[in-house]
């Protein structure tokens, strides 16, 4: 017989469930805030400004600075660890202006994917060690959530049973040990888009994973209330000759969830992956309007699909940052909609409808 002992009192699962039914509310999502200084090069080199700290700054004083339209779509902001000790202009901390407004507050946690030994170019994700003081001083510092993401890719050779094990086991013990420090983990074990496999490949991989990370969630002894799984949507690969509806992906999706997220989990919110906003908006606003019962808030967590738009505006011009500031909340406003199954496309123009994909996407 199993033993468990007790991990957490009544008190704790109380409050990381609050939290958590706090960021997934109705008709609100996260905005994924927390690139790394490397990814920030690569979303701010294209437009010309250079990826300094300040510029880091004022960039994302841009997406936390938007006025209270944001407030009824966002319900919790994943941040960088330099982001989170910075402040606005006017000397306030972007936690504080976060939280300020009622907005849940995350930090992401992990270090990065390193090679998994004996694999075809697999990963893994590293930044256990020193994990549990970490998140102590986060929680002390404002934090109330945590994101870790592992990276599988569908290939001939890939997803193996070692990488799928393996990530499984890093996620649920990342989030045993956010839990014990009072915050919320996401649990995030993405698949990558690349590649040219069909739909029914994706979601038959996408069960097989999330599988596998409930059960190690559960010989982990996660409370599962007080976790919000961040997956990404059932989707052909990018280089798949077919092309699928979005009522086709929010079938493939909600099925391959069905099968293997316990109900008990309090929300999903859902990564983008490359989708260009528009598409990640309607294919959200799809999966809500799926005809299958679905137990948990279906939401979202997009970093690009929501600031594309944003940063096309800006282009590092202070005259830009009320445009840019528009386009963010334009693109919160929409997501808002799309997880209630309200969002109606009038087609996307510009940036919207432009391809976010990158192979081999790294944070």
């Amino acid at each position: 017989m199993t033993h468990q002992y007790p991990a957490l009192t009544a008190e704790q699962k109380k409050e990381l469930q609050d939290i958590a039914q706090r960021i997934v509310a109705p008709g609100k999502g996260i905005l994924a805030a927390d690139e790394s200084t490397g990814s920030m090069a690569k979303r701010l080199n294209p437009i010309g400004v250079e990826n300094t700290e300040e510029n880091r700054r004022l960039y994302r004083q841009i997406l936390f600075s938007a006025d209270e339209r944001i407030n009824s779509c966002i319900g919790g902001v994943i941040f960088f660890h330099e982001t989170l000790y910075q402040n606005a202009d006017d000397g306030t901390p972007f936690a504080k202006l976060i939280k300020d407004r009622g907005i849940v507050v995350g930090i992401k946690v992990d270090k990065g994917v390193v090679p998994l030994a004996g694999t075809n170019g697999e990963t893994t994700t590293q930044g256990l060690d020193g994990l549990s003081e970490r998140c102590a001083q986060y929680k002390k510092d404002g934090a109330d959530f945590a994101k870790w993401r592992c990276v599988l890719k569908i290939s001939e050779t890939t997803p193996s049973e070692l990488a799928i094990m393996e990530n499984a086991n890093v996620l649920a013990r990342y989030a045993s040990i956010c839990q014990q420090n009072g915050i919320v983990p996401i649990v995030e074990p993405e698949i990558l888009p690349d590649g040219d496999h069909d739909l029914k490949r994706c979601q038959y991989v996408t069960e097989k994973v999330l599988a596998a990370c409930y059960k190690a969630l559960s010989d982990h002894h996660v409370y599962l209330e007080g976790t919000l799984l961040k997956p990404n949507m059932v989707t052909a690969g990018h280089s798949c000759p077919t092309k699928y509806t979005p009522e086709e992906v929010a079938m493939a999706t909600v099925t391959a969830l069905r099968r293997t997220v316990p109900p008990a989990v309090t929300g999903v919110t859902f990564l983008s992956g490359g989708q260009s906003e528009e598409e990640a908006s309607i294919n959200l606003n799809a999966i809500n309007n799926c005809p299958l019962t679905k137990p948990w808030a279906l939401t979202f967590s997009y970093g690009r699909a929501l600031q594309a738009s944003a940063l096309n505006a800006w282009r590092g011009a202070k005259d830009n940052e009320k445009a840019a500031t528009e386009e963010f909340i334009k693109r919160a406003e929409a997501n808002g909609l799309a997880a209630q199954g309200k969002y109606v496309s009038v087609g996307g123009s510009g940036a919207a409808g432009q391809s976010l994909y990158v192979a081999n996407h790294a944070y």
